[in-house]
């Protein structure tokens, strides 16, 4: 889906990925900044997870989880734009994935002793995508004739999502900054808007418990023009 909220269809094969996904670098941050490519960098930004795959499924496939998506899109349309929508999409996939564990474990070949596979490598190089609750994953590998990896690059939820993030940052800051000043409000929905997108590293950079976060205002000569801080909170 473009940022125009169309949706693009790209059927690739999986191995010819990047041809349909860039990946850019800034300066500024340690992650990768993926893009779709026939769009260009940076206006191909795109989002991965919960939402989009909701904006454009036909039906979750179970029976409650296909009536909350009926009453999602009766009041709030086909397609869903905002981030904050997120929020709403997880519950229905999380409905979904309840119902379907639930019919798993009732299926009398949960208790099947043929599980076990043995395997070798049959390929010195392999990709795979999946989708899993964040969003969708990249992985590609190359490996020796002994099945050691020598060259790895993945493209996971959070990196996939990075573009948008910055951009709802971005959107965010542009609400609650007047003039020389950060108004009340702009650290809670920042954190809300980054959490909307459920990246690692929520989770991974702070303490248990507490959520510290420093918002500077920079003048374009470099100058400090406003700080917002937030020592701790409760997560």
């Amino acid at each position: 889906m473009d940022a125009e909220g169309k949706i693009i269809e790209e059927v690739a094969d999986p191995n010819e990925y990047s041809r349909v996904v860039g990946e850019a670098v800034e300066p500024w941050s340690y992650m990768k900044m993926p893009y779709y490519k026939p769009i260009g960098y940076p206006q191909g930004m795109y989002r991965v997870g919960p939402l989009g795959r909701l904006n454009v499924v036909d039906a979750c496939g179970t029976p409650k989880a296909d009536k909350a998506l009926k009453t999602y899109r009766k009041n709030h349309g086909r397609i869903v734009k905002s981030s904050f929508f997120y929020y709403y999409a997880r519950l229905i996939e999380l409905l979904y994935a309840l119902e379907k564990a639930e019919q798993l474990l009732n299926d009398p070949m949960i208790l099947d002793t043929h599980v076990r596979a043995v395997a070798g490598p049959n390929a010195q190089e392999g990709v795979g995508i999946i989708e899993a609750p964040r969003g969708t994953l990249f992985h590609h590998y190359k490996v020796d004739d002994d099945g050691l990896i020598t060259w790895a690059n993945m493209i996971v939820a959070t990196g996939n999502n990075n573009l948008a993030i910055n951009k709802s940052i971005t959107q965010v800051g542009k609400h609650f900054v007047k003039g020389d000043k950060i108004e009340e409000g702009a650290l809670n929905r920042m954190e809300a808007v980054v959490r909307a997108y459920d990246p690692c590293l929520s989770c991974a950079t702070h303490a248990v418990g507490q959520m510290p976060m420093i918002v500077d205002l920079v003048g374009p000569d470099g100058t400090v023009l406003d700080t917002a801080t937030r020592s701790s909170a409760s997560c």
